[in-house]
């Protein structure tokens, strides 16, 4: 058996690649916190580091700005979508799988705290209309929907190539983002699973005309 910290079993990160990510994702959350509470130019690299608990020099090895620490919220969630995904009953419909999957990566298990109010979407607004994060998600969003149809992929036998998990991938990820969006006009947070639900269940249907 291979050590843990090597590069683990096919369908999951070994032990090194955890903590790497558990590290990553600490500081991209305390990015969005802080940024959200305080404003993009009112937060400094200083500050996120120390709100996760790390020195700079950490941060730097993860990150170079803000904007790539906030955007890799999203890549480690997508991520997670896909590991998810793969464990999934085997028997179960794609889209019911990929339903419960990101259900479970964008909806805390207990929901949202009610300190996630007005003020929490606004700072959430403001921070996704920054222009220095628009490339950013760009990026991650393409490494994301390339793991997803990889996973996709392996779940019905296709090739990582065909355009079938290709586009259920891309799918996946227009959907998530048109689900944030349309949330953050109406009933942020609590909303968003709803919502989400909603998008799937049109997905899986095929899109129907209303």
């Amino acid at each position: 058996m291979a050590p843990e910290d090597d590069a683990g079993l096919p369908g999951g990160p070994g032990l090194r690649e955890r903590k790497k990510r558990q590290t990553r994702f600490a500081l991209s959350q305390a990015a969005i916190r802080l940024c959200v509470l305080n404003g993009w130019d009112g937060v400094t690299v200083e500050q996120i580091a120390a709100e996760a608990g790390v020195s700079v020099r950490t941060f730097r090895n993860y990150f170079g700005g803000k904007a790539e620490a906030i955007a890799a919220t999203q890549l480690e969630r997508m991520l997670g979508v896909a590991e998810d995904l793969l464990a999934r009953p085997a028997g179960e419909p794609i889209w019911d799988s990929l339903r419960h999957a990101v259900l479970g990566r964008f909806v805390p298990p207990g929901g949202f705290t009610t300190s996630q109010d007005t003020r929490w979407r606004d700072g959430v607004r403001l921070m996704l209309a920054e222009p220095a994060l628009a490339g950013e998600i760009v990026k991650v969003n393409a490494a994301a929907t390339q793991e997803l149809a990889r996973a996709v992929a392996r779940r019905t036998g296709t090739d990582a190539g065909d355009l079938y998990p290709k586009l259920v991938a891309a799918a996946v990820a227009a959907g998530t983002a048109v689900a944030v969006e349309h949330a953050l006009r109406e009933g942020w947070p609590a909303s968003l699973g709803t919502v989400l639900a909603e998008v799937f269940e049109q997905l899986a249907a095929g899109l129907p005309v209303p």
